[in-house]
């Protein structure tokens, strides 16, 4: 399903909202890789990007010096990303295909593997993080980021129909309103543009505890304050981001 609703989306796009692509973006509104600086320097590196989307921080990357491999399932997104490389005059590779199918790549032969705001919307994560694992050479770094699972908590990113069966009653928090259990582990159903987008929460242990897992370090994790809504910005994060080094054989 959520295939099909990035197509749809991926149509509707507008390449004059496109931002210059000089930087990666971590998520909606920020940060930005500028600001983080968790990837560094990638000339002559070997990036991949898992759910490339319009293949922003790909093009960023291959500006830089890399050569950047972009991946995504949507047919339609990667036509953006293709029109957005050529646009900015920048070489990627672009494959389509699901983000834990990475058979086409050589084990320990990726510098850096970056993704944004993709692997929410994944169920088995462990699939991924192993594969992952599988293709980065010793020591090089995983970065990625996704909606923050206190975001799906409260109200204004509550899930579609409202609460999801068995989750707790709201509860009052400021202005804003907790519609469901942080550990409910329940698939979510987000509106994204019009389009619905099943995301799969997970409590920072959890993920935590599935890099370990795959045979990953975690070096740092960062909860950037948000700013385009000051209720929510003082009270909770938006988006988390993750950078893991790849330990292990």
């Amino acid at each position: 399903m959520n295939t099909e609703s990035w197509d749809r989306i991926a149509r509707s796009a507008s390449a004059d909202s496109l931002p210059p692509a000089d930087t990666a973006l971590y998520g909606p509104g920020g940060p930005t890789e500028r600001e983080l600086r968790l990837v560094g320097d990638v000339k002559g590196k070997r990036v991949l990007e898992l759910g490339c989307g319009n293949a922003h921080a790909s093009i960023a990357f291959a500006k830089q010096g890399a050569t950047a491999i972009a991946i995504d399932a949507s047919a339609a997104q990667l036509a953006n990303g293709r029109r957005h490389a050529d646009a900015e005059e920048t070489k990627v590779e672009f494959h389509q295909c699901d983000v834990a199918d990475l058979a086409f790549l050589r084990a320990d032969s990726i510098d850096v593997v970056f993704s944004a705001y993709t692997l929410g919307e994944v169920d088995d994560i462990n699939r991924v993080f192993r594969q992952v694992h599988r293709v980065l050479r010793h020591h090089a770094i995983f970065v990625f980021s996704y909606r923050h699972p206190f975001a799906a908590l409260t109200g204004r990113d509550a899930p579609i129909g409202g609460p999801s069966a068995g989750g707790t009653a709201a509860l009052p928090l400021g202005n804003l309103v907790v519609t469901r259990s942080y550990f409910e582990a329940d698939p979510v159903t987000l509106d994204v543009d019009g389009h619905p987008v099943t995301t799969y929460p997970r409590t920072i242990g959890e993920v935590f505890a599935a890099l370990g897992r795959a045979g990953f370090d975690v070096d740092a994790i960062i909860e950037p304050r948000a700013g385009d809504d000051v209720d929510r910005a003082r009270a909770l994060p938006e988006t988390i981001v993750w950078r893991a080094r790849k330990e292990g054989v």
